[in-house]
């Protein structure tokens, strides 16, 4: 897509008087911007001025689910993060008036980097750059693992107590708040995660939605940001590792819309990302299989939700007519990894 002065749910002129007013002199001539592809929940913009460039955030146009798309409590997070080793962007500003631009939002810093997302670009980079920048994935959750909240303000920014059984209900919700139509199998996945719930370890920052093309990766190999925090939170560390590894078994023949680069050249195997996250962590990840089968669960709401927003034309960019197809496949092995985890609770490997 080209910089456009319109593009879609994105009103330039009232976001440049916005910034002239609050951030004098940050802006130096007429805004364009064009929709960043890829995301498909919060919409993410590049803007310019054409001397600088900036990415403004904003929750989803029309359906919006409860508790989703919180504008305040990504930019909070970042903002936090700033001063510890986890890279993210600076932000400039926060607005929480939904009548400036139609709803609420921020403005980050643009960094570079590319977020991969696919079989092809990894077969681009080669084996040997791939397997790197899957093992700094890794690395890099670990030290984000190890933030200690307290020291960066975000003492109260979840309630780790009761975590796992508190996401349970709260996905169980978000999916009958997007129910259209029968889904064979998720009410089995939802009630059997409930049954099998494990100890958490301590508590620490959350990302929520951990994977390879929420990071922007540079040319020389280096992870230059973590993005897309809006799923943030205080809670349970191995529900990242288990959404991560969910993301590392899938391959891109499954032919499903969403990031299938476990399959590339180099990539490393699930239980090397286990072995690895363990060692640099400390933790106990023997009920890994439980976290990666909630991470199938989690995953198919969040599709459910964007097909039924398809379904009432409130959605910007290509591919949601496709993914309402794949959302029975993610019940399907999230049963599959969920019975893993009931015939091996120590998360060894096949």
């Amino acid at each position: 897509m080209t910089d456009t002065d319109d593009p879609p749910g994105l009103d330039l002129d009232r976001l440049r008087g916005h910034l002239d007013r609050e951030v004098p002199g940050l802006v130096a001539g007429a805004l364009r911007a064009r929709l960043i592809e890829g995301g498909r929940s919060n919409l993410t913009y590049r803007v310019t001025d054409g001397i600088s460039t900036w990415v403004v955030r904003r929750p989803p146009l029309g359906h919006v689910l409860a508790t989703a798309h919180d504008m305040t409590r990504e930019h909070r997070v970042i903002s936090a993060l700033a001063t510890t080793p986890v890279p993210v962007p600076g932000t400039m500003l926060l607005c929480e008036d939904p009548e400036v631009i139609g709803a609420p939002f921020y403005v980050m810093e643009f960094m570079p980097g590319t977020p991969y997302r696919d079989l092809r670009q990894l077969l681009e980079i080669g084996p040997e750059r791939t397997r790197a920048a899957v093992l700094t994935l890794t690395d890099t959750l670990v030290g984000l693992h190890a933030v200690d909240p307290d020291a960066v303000g975000l003492a109260d920014f979840g309630r780790p107590e009761g975590f796992l059984d508190r996401q349970l209900r709260r996905w169980g919700k978000q999916l009958d708040a997007s129910r259209s139509r029968e889904l064979p199998g998720v009410d089995e996945l939802h009630a059997g995660l409930g049954a099998a719930l494990p100890s958490s370890p301590a508590p620490t920052i959350v990302h929520g939605d951990y994977r390879l093309d929420n990071v922007l990766i540079d040319d020389d190999g280096r992870l230059t940001a973590v993005l897309d925090w809006e799923m943030s939170t205080l809670g349970d560390p191995l529900t990242d590792l288990g959404l991560l590894l969910m993301y590392s078994e899938l391959r891109a023949d499954d032919a499903m819309p969403t990031p299938t680069t476990g399959g590339a050249p180099g990539h490393p195997s699930p239980g090397e990302l286990i072995e690895r996250y363990a060692r640099g962590s400390g933790r106990d990840v023997s009920a890994i299989k439980w976290y990666t089968a909630f991470a199938y669960f989690k995953l198919a709401v969040i599709l459910e939700g964007i097909h039924y927003r398809w379904t009432l034309g409130r959605t910007l960019g290509a591919g949601f007519d496709r993914i309402g197809d794949v959302v029975p496949g993610f019940i399907e092995r999230g049963l599959r990894t969920l019975r893993q985890h009931e015939t091996r609770p120590d998360g060894s490997e096949d």
